[in-house]
């Protein structure tokens, strides 16, 4: 029966924005050091408060595992002479070993047989490798920024002030710098900001709340939402609640409790978004709406503490409410004076990038490049979409956005209804946008999908062009983000663009900026989208050998690799798949650096040759026919016909025949099938059975 652990590092107050992070980074730290310590150990908890990170893993067990060292030695051949006796070689192997000769073994491998020493070292005491485990586990939790204070090499979040460490309810000697570890916890910082001794995991956690410190986050975001649901309530109404701002506001308190504010209905006059973002994203509030999900003059806020006066609080709360309402509202009624027409003049005096000029210039490239696209899915919009290019950027210049970026497009949106533009194209400068996150709202519109596609791929080929690539996690431009959400408004809408095209026009348009070679530029962004193409298809569960078998081919045609891959996959049911899979990549390793020339049927010296031709004829106008119309599956069935020819003409026909003229036919013929099958994917990189 192994021993509870209980580690609880206690620090100055760490943004919420670490937490969730730092649990699920605790959790695979400490698995990977207790395994790679041979420590057998049963369920790992994790949980934070902005005070503390906490470490529970039970039944950890007492000793480590014993160890076999296996270490291969000298060829039986080397070892033993004609006469079976042991040679040096033997004697020298069984000494380094620290074992006798009679404990050698002797194993079979593919190269051979070989002698193998064997040996069992016993697990050592799992209390005495804590220490030093825990204090490097502590060390390498990893967060997106550290600190260092005082006179430390310490770093870490925040400074920390305790650590408590418990094995089976013994303390662990932890030390890390000036830092010991204990029994003892600490309570709220203001509530009851003293220690307190724990014995264990339960009593830690029955402690810690007499001493008001909630310590699963899961629990502290119950509380808030049914705190929430409890004071919107008594004004008619209920919180609106998003999971991103529930966990950010769990993260912010150890102990928490809510009051309703108000504010001056006039300024709900403001547009819905100004008034959300201004109380969630700036004030981590929760707005109050009534049933339709209107928004009322309400907003709730959670406290760390119970209040002694809520209304006190509340009173505070209203006058910074207030305040941040009244400039939205300055900011809102300033911004109208000036036409977005003025504003996108106004753009040629804010900088992009240093290396891509100014968002005036941008504008202006993705205007062209949007031309283009709409050319090719429906010219009837080129006006409409002119347009939305045009006024897409001009709210940047305006102080609502300078002082919310988040309401980038919004308020562009908003501006331009105002102004009287037609709602389309106000919608659009709003969609252009999207998508604002991975897996999320695509634009609706073809206007708005099309201006943000040409927008997205000139920031894309842009930061290419300049040498400013995404490399590992580092990602400054969100360029795989911008990426994805042109792979999904291609994919969503069904568009006819290749990317190839694509990245092409953005090349030339952008040609004046660029610091590297067009065709470098090109093969980069082009493998930028098939590595984030693929790994999406993947994810959703696509098969990676179809995926990569289709990619392979062309992975340009976004639309179109989609329906291959789903016909590829339904194909795969086919009984003929297997063997006609195996037989394209013989045909394929065969055909190695072979260009074809024109097949002549007088060369034929076999029945199984004529037989495979005058077949593929019939299926390759068939296949054609299927291929042309985009019907993939129809195209597949087709092919699977040649499955029976082909083998025969591999069981009868010598490819490699000694004439030159005969085997040069017999490969053109390889060929021109190996092609039509080329069509769908490149069938070498499927995983078959045999």
């Amino acid at each position: 029966m192994g021993k509870e652990l209980l580690l609880e590092i206690g620090t100055e107050e760490i943004p919420a924005a670490f937490l969730p992070r730092a649990m699920a980074d605790m959790d695979e730290l400490i698995r990977k050091a207790l395994n790679g310590e041979r420590v057998k150990f049963g369920p790992v908890t994790t949980m934070a408060t902005p005070r503390r990170l906490l470490l529970h893993v039970a039944d950890v067990a007492v000793t480590q595992e014993d160890q076999v060292i296996e270490k291969i030695g000298p060829t039986r051949k080397a070892a033993f002479d004609e006469g079976g006796n042991p040679t040096k070689a033997a004697v020298g192997f069984a000494r380094g070993q620290g074992i006798d000769l009679g404990e050698i073994e002797i194993i079979a491998t593919d190269k051979g047989e070989y002698l193998c020493a064997r040996k069992r070292i016993a697990g050592g005491d799992v209390a005495a490798m804590l220490p030093g485990l825990l204090a490097k586990f502590i060390m390498t939790i990893p967060f997106k920024k550290a600190m260092r204070w005082s006179n430390l090499e310490l770093r870490f979040a925040r400074p920390i002030h305790w650590l408590l460490a418990l094995y089976g309810g013994e303390v662990i000697p932890v030390r890390i710098e000036n830092i010991e570890a204990g029994n003892a916890s600490r309570g709220h910082r203001f509530m009851s900001p003293g220690p307190f001794a724990v014995s264990d995991f339960r009593d830690y956690l029955d402690k810690a709340r007499e001493a008001w410190v909630i310590i699963d986050p899961e629990e502290r975001k119950k509380i808030i939402r049914e705190e929430a649901q409890r004071v919107a309530a008594a004004v008619n109404g209920q919180p609106l609640i998003t999971d991103d701002l529930l966990e950010t506001v769990a993260f912010l308190v150890e102990y928490p409790t809510a009051v309703c504010g108000v504010f001056d209905p006039d300024y709900l006059k403001l547009p819905r978004e100004v008034l959300t973002t201004t109380m969630m994203s700036h004030q981590k509030y929760f707005p109050v709406v009534d049933a339709a999900g209107r928004l009322l003059p309400h907003f709730i806020t959670i406290n760390n503490t119970p209040a002694r006066d809520p209304s006190v609080v509340t009173r505070g709360n209203e006058k910074v409410i207030r305040a941040r309402l009244s400039d939205a509202r300055f900011f809102f009624e300033e911004d109208q004076k000036i036409s977005l027409d003025r504003r996108f003049e106004e753009l040629r005096k804010v900088v992009y990038h240093s290396l891509l000029g100014t968002s005036y210039e941008k504008v202006l490239r993705f205007r062209k490049l949007a031309a283009l696209i709409t050319a090719k899915i429906d010219p009837a919009l080129a006006a409409p979409v002119d347009r939305a290019a045009v006024l897409a950027k001009a709210d940047l210049d305006t102080q609502m956005v300078g002082e919310f970026s988040e309401l980038q497009g919004v308020m562009g949106r908003e501006y331009a209804l105002l102004a009287g533009e037609d709602p389309l194209i106000a919608k659009a400068i709003y969609e252009h946008y999207l998508p604002l996150a991975a897996g999320g709202e695509l634009p609706e519109s073809d206007i708005g999908a099309i201006v943000g596609i040409a927008d997205k791929m000139d920031t894309i080929i842009g930061f290419f062009g300049v040498n400013l690539i995404p490399s590992g996690t580092a990602d400054p431009y969100a360029l795989r983000r911008q990426a994805l959400g042109i792979i999904n408004i291609i994919l969503a809408k069904g568009y006819p663009l290749r990317l190839a095209e694509l990245v092409a026009a953005g090349i030339n348009i952008l040609q004046d900026k660029l610091k590297r070679p067009a065709e470098e530029i090109a093969r980069d962004v082009l493998d930028f989208f098939r590595t984030r193409f693929e790994n999406q298809l993947i994810a959703q569960g696509h098969a990676y050998d179809v995926v990569d078998a289709v990619l392979a081919i062309d992975a340009s045609d976004l639309a179109e690799a989609l329906k291959k891959i789903e016909a590829m996959e339904a194909f795969k049911n086919h009984a003929d798949f297997q063997p006609l899979a195996v037989a394209c990549k013989r045909v394929a390793n065969i055909l190695k650096d072979f260009r074809n020339g024109e097949v002549r049927p007088e060369l034929f010296r076999e029945d199984a040759e004529s037989e495979l031709y005058r077949v593929f004829q019939e299926v390759r106008k068939r296949a054609a026919d299927h291929l042309d119309a985009c019907r993939y599956e129809g195209a597949l069935t087709e092919m699977a016909r040649l499955r029976a020819p082909v083998d025969a003409f591999f069981d009868a026909v010598m490819v490699m025949a000694k004439e030159e003229d005969i085997r040069f036919n017999r490969l053109s013929l390889l060929e021109e099938i190996a092609a039509l099958f080329r069509r769908v994917a490149d069938f070498s990189k499927l995983v078959t059975d045999f």
